[in-house]
């Protein structure tokens, strides 16, 4: 519960004939992380292969199936299938080139389709104009004495165009719907070409009407008509043809993914191990619990023709070991806000279960209200039991205990929704009724407990990993305990130390011997390097380290108290939610006078209320989680661990559990 799960490597040889195998099995069991290993007398002679070509032809296969997935407007994958398919890309390429050409044929004949529907409702649409005209479209033009022009006018210029024109034309506007008006212009074959350069001027549109022989435009409407809808159901079935094969080609298609996607990452992993001409040399990261499974499934693949070793990662460094955290349930959701920051590195204290503690008491105690924190809850507890990803409902169990704890603070408070009636009830008393100071110092006092803790796991990292300077010297080690604690106690018991004459002795004990130590820390540090420095290198310069250690006490000393002074917040966020309903109820007083009053008065304090859950409660969460990382990580935290990222093919078993 206080370290990550514990870590071992692991080094496999196997054939390489076995080796796709064994790729394919540790995949899909989902427990080893692997490393890249460089070729060497202690490994294997030859370098890892280069696979660039294998993996560029995936991601051409891959683009091809996103453009099928598009062409067929499928959604994209729902994820990895729980059976994975074994596919070659030359299989994959095979049956994605089939369903390529089917799927170019169903679209081409639509679009086509589409254009010769398009077509005919053209045709149709300028039929409907002429209607009126009951003359052969051919014979128009064949009249020995007589000049016919079609087309649009917009409708204001057709008086202009009949002032142009004269008697020596006659006009025959067509009945049609809004736009342009439709226009039969006739005049003498001598007339044409005055009536011309009037239609221009006009801004008349002429239209060329290609129609059969002998055909009036009403004929030309229906028989447009029929075949519009002969192309309307031909469309319809094609398109039916389109949907059948998408519905077909949708599993495929999530088949073909996935093996793509296990293809390359097989392909990206046999980079990683070097090799002889007959067998390759596996290397990566098992936690412990794992070993078994991992051996027993080696063997099981090879047939035993492998040869396994395990070992502890004693010499190895701390951000070369990946850091997997496991914790209950009800830990699990503060994991999220521990790696929120960093992730702790393999050989520090996980503080995964402080985090929780201190995290529910600050935001309890900013957001003390029962009713407030049983809305928490039931929001909690129905994402916690309807959420679909852990991560959903890891976050509900997150709410659900932040409103918890906000419900036992509201106890403490007396508050519920701010019902003045509740207050009585109170263990102790509302944080805007009594002495302020009383609910300051108890927010210091959480504050102090929570740095405190803070000096503890940073003492015991540095012992961990065997830094004794830093955990006896550095400001946040004994030295800095020391210092802090004891000017607390100064503090707090100043008349009785004077009393007993003790008070120069703890000023020299807990003030002057911590801040000789910061400021002669790092000249003493330099100093002997400089000595064991070899004859004409650079040596540090003294003067600046004397600097910079003065520096660093002074800074050590503001932030001790800058960080114990922050969490005052806790009791000032706490008076301001407490203000907010106070606010609530006095409006809710006021509105109460109008007519309608008491129905008024309700809506303000729900409104109110919903106001204070909704701003408070984020308000809480930013301040809680700002006190957890810069007071409280900021003192033993680095977070430069890298996450357990075990090799996976498919739905492997991360995420699989409750």
């Amino acid at each position: 519960m206080f370290s990550p799960a514990p870590m071992l490597r692991l080094s496999a040889v196997v054939l390489q004939r076995d080796e796709r195998t064994v790729l394919r099995g540790l995949g899909e069991l989902g427990a080893v992380q692997l490393v890249r290993t460089r070729p060497g007398p202690d490994t294997a002679p030859l370098a890892p292969p280069d696979h660039t070509a294998e993996r560029a032809r995936g991601e051409a296969v891959r683009a091809r199936i996103a453009d099928l997935r598009r062409r067929l407007e499928l959604p994209l994958s729902g994820g990895p299938s729980p059976e994975m398919k074994v596919l070659t890309l030359a299989e994959i390429e095979k049956t994605l080139l089939a369903l390529e050409q089917r799927t170019g044929v169903l679209l081409e004949k639509q679009e086509t389709l589409q254009q010769q529907w398009g077509q005919v409702a053209s045709l149709v649409e300028q039929m409907e104009a002429y209607r009126n005209v009951d003359i052969p479209f051919d014979q128009l033009g064949e009249s020995t004495f007589l000049h016919f022009a079609l087309g649009r006018l917009p409708p204001d210029n057709l008086e202009a165009l009949r002032k142009k024109t004269g008697e020596n034309v006659v006009l025959l506007p067509l009945p049609g719907g809004s736009g342009p008006q439709t226009l039969v212009a006739v005049t003498s074959r001598k007339g044409r070409y005055a009536l011309n350069t009037a239609l221009e001027q006009t801004g008349f549109q002429h239209e060329s009407v290609s129609v059969p022989e002998g055909r009036t435009p009403a004929r030309i409407a229906e028989e447009g008509s029929r075949k519009q809808a002969q192309l309307a159901e031909e469309l319809k079935q094609t398109r039916s043809r389109l949907a059948e094969l998408a519905k077909s080609a949708a599993p495929v298609l999530d088949e073909m993914e996935q093996a793509v996607d296990i293809e390359m990452r097989i392909l990206a992993a046999q980079e990683s191990f070097p090799h002889t001409t007959a067998t390759v040399l596996m290397t990566g990261w098992v936690p412990a619990a794992e070993l078994p499974a991992v051996e027993q499934r080696l063997r099981e693949l090879t047939g035993g023709r492998c040869v396994i070793e395990f070992s502890s990662p004693a010499d190895v460094p701390d951000a070369e070991i990946p850091v997997l955290l496991r914790h209950p349930r009800l830990l699990r959701p503060f994991e999220m806000l521990t790696t929120g920051y960093g992730v702790p590195g393999y050989r520090e204290l996980e503080p995964t279960l402080f985090v929780a503690i201190t995290f529910m008491l600050m935001f309890g105690m900013m957001f003390g209200d029962v009713g407030h924190g049983a809305v928490l809850v039931l929001g909690g507890l129905a994402a916690w039991r309807t959420g679909h990803t852990r991560k959903v409902r890891d976050l509900g169990v997150l709410i659900l205990l932040a409103g918890a704890s906000s419900m036992v603070f509201g106890l403490i408070y007396g508050s519920f929704f701010g019902l003045e009636s509740f207050r009585k009830y109170a263990l102790w008393h509302d944080p805007l009724e009594g002495d302020p100071t009383s609910l300051m110092r108890a927010a210091i006092g959480i504050g102090v407990f929570i740095i405190s803790i803070g000096l503890v796991l940073n003492m015991v990292n540095r012992f961990r990993k065997r830094d004794f300077a830093g955990g006896f010297f550095d400001k946040f080690g004994v030295a800095g305990a020391l210092f802090y604690w004891g000017v607390l106690a100064l503090m707090l018991k100043y008349a009785a130390l004077k009393q007993r004459g003790l008070v120069g002795m703890m000023l020299i004990l807990v003030v002057a011997l911590p801040l000789t130590v910061w400021v002669l820390k790092e000249p003493v540090a330099c100093t002997l390097k400089n000595r064991r420095a070899q004859s004409g290198a650079p040596k540090q310069n003294l003067f600046e380290a004397v600097m910079e250690s003065c520096v660093e006490a002074f800074e050590a000393v503001l932030g001790y108290m800058a960080n114990t002074i922050s969490f005052v917040r806790l009791a000032a966020y706490a008076m301001s939610h407490a203000a907010i309903l106070m606010a609530t109820f006095v409006m809710a007083a006021e509105v109460k006078k109008l007519a309608g009053g008491d129905l008024f008065s309700v809506l303000v304090i729900i409104a109110g209320n919903l106001v204070a859950i909704l701003l408070e409660g984020i308000i809480a969460s930013v301040q809680a989680l700002r006190l957890e990382y810069y007071e409280f990580f900021s003192k033993f935290f680095s977070g430069d661990g890298q996450v357990f990222m075990p090799f996976r093919l498919g739905a492997a078993r991360e995420g699989q559990e409750d």
